[in-house]
């Protein structure tokens, strides 16, 4: 039952998860405004400040037990020109690091692609943990697949833990609890199958939807998309929820694609259903949402956005549950001597 501060927080899968372990998000950093309203409307024990993160001094974070967020990845991205911290959104990983010093929480949590490992960013990986072991903390990292912690999906992500030194503690990895066996496509999203629509015009959203947000992007495919196998079968798990809606996988009611060349595939003729890219609600559901967690948005394209680039929520609340486990006296301590005003918001 703990206070903790998320910043970069999207629509707040991660913020999600960690409320189900038993953590209290009391204070949460976003700027984009296309998901403040989702935010707000989903974590409404949650104070969203929309400011960009530059703009807020140390002292208007309220103190709390910990930190958690994924400073914005597109630099370090598999996908995108790897810049790193070269590039502007890399240096907001330092940013993170600044407010960890100054705020000093118990822990803290960090999130961000694989492309971050890369050989060539092997420097500033280096930095990066130099940077917070600087700011007092103990700093665990490794490369997970949240796949194995109930979650339909092949998604790799690096998680950074850090306990603060005085703790004398270090995040296990090892010690998070795989779970068996792997869950499919038709176990997340079968009894979605004949309810979908397509959004309307423009890919706005439609009207018409009797499932909150189960309607799905239109348009071409790109020659990009068609180099590859875009189909997951229903007795599979999905593949990557990507961040953009022309880039969602392909319903599984379709057939797998067909390989005629170098980087060239194409639907199958004789599908017995045709071929649609997935709802906004089922790659909710792939990415752990539970059905009362609405999106607000008008344009499909801020829905698939926000929702591709969160934390499933299963996975995040994996991750919580050790922390707190881990954590627990000192939580109860901490709580304890937090002056009276604050504690009321954190329990």
């Amino acid at each position: 039952m703990s206070g903790v501060v998320s910043l970069f927080s999207g629509c707040g899968g991660l913020d999600l998860g960690f409320s189900q372990a038993g953590f209290n998000i009391v204070w949460a950093n976003e700027f984009d405004k296309d998901i403040w309203e989702t935010y707000e409307k989903n974590h409404v024990n949650t104070f969203l400040d929309k400011r960009n993160i530059k703009n807020i001094s140390h002292k208007e974070i309220p103190d709390c037990l910990g930190i958690i967020g994924g400073p914005p990845c597109q630099s370090w991205s598999e996908a995108g020109n790897q810049a790193g911290i070269n590039d502007e959104r890399g240096q907001l990983f330092l940013d993170y690091v600044q407010i960890l010093k100054a705020k000093q929480p118990l822990f803290f949590l960090a999130e961000n692609v694989s492309g971050m490992l890369h050989k060539k960013h092997s420097q500033a990986i280096t930095n990066i943990l130099n940077a917070f072991n600087e700011a007092g903390y103990n700093t665990s990292y490794k490369l997970l697949n949240a796949l194995y912690y109930n979650v339909p999906q092949d998604r790799k992500r690096v998680i950074f833990v850090g306990y603060r030194c005085d703790l004398q503690k270090q995040f296990n990895f090892n010690s998070l609890v795989r779970t068996f066996p792997i869950p499919t496509l038709k176990q997340a999203i079968w009894d979605l199958k004949d309810s979908v629509v397509p959004a309307q015009n423009n890919n706005t959203s439609s009207k018409l939807c009797n499932v909150p947000n189960h309607e799905y992007i239109q348009g071409g495919f790109s020659s990009i998309y068609m180099s590859r196998n875009r189909v997951r079968l229903w007795d599979e798990p999905s593949f990557t929820i990507q961040a953009g809606g022309r880039h969602a996988p392909i319903h599984p009611q379709a057939n797998k694609m067909i390989h005629v060349g170098k980087d060239k595939w194409i639907f199958d003729p004789n599908s017995p259903y045709p071929y649609r890219r997935l709802s906004v609600r089922e790659c909710a559901r792939i990415q752990t949402f539970p059905d009362e967690f609405i999106f607000y948005y008008k344009n499909l394209s801020a829905a698939y956005k926000m929702i591709g680039n969160a934390v499933p929520v299963n996975f995040a609340y994996a991750i919580a549950k050790l922390i707190k486990a881990d954590l627990q006296p000192q939580c109860r301590q901490t709580i304890q001597e937090i002056p009276l005003q604050l504690s009321l918001n954190l329990i």
